[in-house]
């Protein structure tokens, strides 16, 4: 059951492909090359650089255009009810009120006003929302590194699946002749008379030969499913899978002390350098708060254009007439928005999340240290059991073959058999259970660290 047990343990992993050998790195390069996870990512990069250069653009000069075409009352003759007026046998000069009136007909209106203005300075105030806009761009790059690190975590899994699920097979391959040969020196024996054999034994075998047909078939399923998830990571075409590794064997153990990994986890890991991004972001953003409330100065052009063919036009200086005029003129302006209250709600939110950030931050410096040591630990506790589970594999082996020698001779009987090959069985499949967890963990550990590029 144990054997069963590490095979389904391996039904979810990831896989890897090759028309050519592959090796680990090799698997790794090429499903970095090919991952839409990857790309994803970089997009997220290039999405904050564009935000930093749209802080930047609050700095460049802003134009702004109103245009628009509708009608007005038509308006003919003098500004007076009457023409000539005033003077001996004139009427009065009376201004005449039918601005609004349709009786001389409709007229097109034309209508354009437009501003262009640059900032001359902002006092300050654009300078932190730049600086966390490249503080974000960092944290983008980073969470890039992030991406790779899993992707290599995922092809390791996917790797090491195919081959401890392929030797599984093989093994099981092996063990289920060694059954059927048993099984046919029974069966002759019983045929014929000769030993002491009972069908008692012949049954225990069978039953141990269906075992292992159970085992097999999922082992062999396992590898079918591992090889597709390789092929999915690194996107190879269909054909025979052919890995450089002829079997599952351990990773080198780490070459630093748990000391120096601890220290090169908190200088090299994704995470701390997006601490520090973010840290420094949140920064920016406390004081751009607190100096939301200065005003900007700018200069530039305003003017408006306004039009109506259907109307005279008057041109006295003191009258408006807004269907016949035109301007335009430099300024030297200053915008303020002031909002005390508000602003200082901004800036004690912004104050907020940075005090929580860098508690965060506390917290990640004490704990990745400890990630480091658990893996460290874990892979140093799964190195040994390999070391002590591969000699118990062989002696296992040989106990199998010696009492197997013994049951072709008549020496021993079939249960000595059964219980010699059950401890085999169990001790390999431990064994290859136990490399594929050390090898996570040194994968981890890698990971953990930082150690990847």
């Amino acid at each position: 059951m144990r054997l069963a047990l590490l095979l389904l343990s391996l039904c979810w992993l990831p896989a890897l492909p090759a028309a050519a050998p592959l090796t680990l790195d090799e698997a790794v390069a090429r499903a970095l090359e090919v991952d839409p996870r990857l790309e994803a990512r970089r997009q997220e990069v290039a999405k904050a650089r564009a935000l930093v250069a749209e802080v930047e653009g609050h700095l460049g000069a802003r134009a702004e255009f109103n245009g628009f075409v509708g009608i007005s009352p038509a308006v003919r003759g003098s500004p007076f009810t009457a023409e000539p007026c005033g003077g001996s046998g004139n009427p009065p000069c009376t201004l005449r009120r039918d601005r609004y009136s349709l009786e001389q007909g409709l007229s097109p209106w034309l209508y354009t006003q437009f501003t262009i203005v640059k900032p001359i300075t902002t006092f300050g105030k654009v300078d932190p929302y730049r600086e966390a806009a490249r503080a974000n761009v960092r944290v983008k790059s980073e969470a890039v590194r992030l991406t790779r690190g899993e992707i290599r975590l995922q092809v390791g899994q996917a790797y090491f699946g195919y081959l401890t699920a392929r030797d599984g097979a093989a093994f099981l391959r092996d063990a289920r002749r060694r059954v059927e040969k048993a099984e046919r020196l029974i069966q002759r024996w019983l045929d014929t008379g000769e030993g002491e054999a009972t069908p008692a034994d012949l049954y225990a075998i069978q039953a141990g030969g269906a075992l292992v047909d159970g085992y097999l078939a999922e082992a062999e399923g396992l590898q079918r499913v591992a090889e597709a998830a390789l092929r999915l990571l690194v996107r190879l075409p269909e054909g025979e899978l052919a890995l450089a590794d002829r079997r599952l064997t351990p990773l080198p153990p780490p070459a630093d002390p748990l000391d120096a990994l601890r220290r090169k986890a908190l200088r090299q890991r994704p995470e701390m350098a997006q601490l520090e991004a973010g840290l420094e972001a949140r920064r920016a953003l406390v004081k751009a708060n607190k100096l939301a409330h200065r005003p900007n100065l700018y200069i530039g052009v305003i003017g408006a254009l306004s039009h109506s063919p259907g109307r005279d036009s008057l041109d006295n200086p003191y009258v408006y007439d807004p269907f016949n005029d035109y301007g335009m003129t430099p300024v030297v302006g200053l915008q303020w928005d002031w909002q005390p209250e508000l602003q200082k709600a901004k800036a004690d939110q912004a104050r907020a999340e940075l005090e929580a950030l860098i508690a965060e931050g506390e917290f990640a410096r004490r704990g990745i240290p400890f990630e480091v040591a658990e893996q460290y630990h874990q892979a140093e506790a799964a190195r040994q059991a390999v070391e002590r589970l591969e000699a118990g594999a062989r002696a296992a082996r040989r106990w199998l073959v010696a009492t197997y020698t013994d049951f072709e001779a008549g020496l021993k009987p079939a249960d000595k058999l059964a219980t010699a090959f059950q401890a085999y069985v169990l001790a390999y499949s431990q064994y290859l259970q136990t490399v594929y967890r050390y090898n996570m963990h040194r994968l981890r550990l890698d990971q953990v660290t930082g150690a990847y590029p």
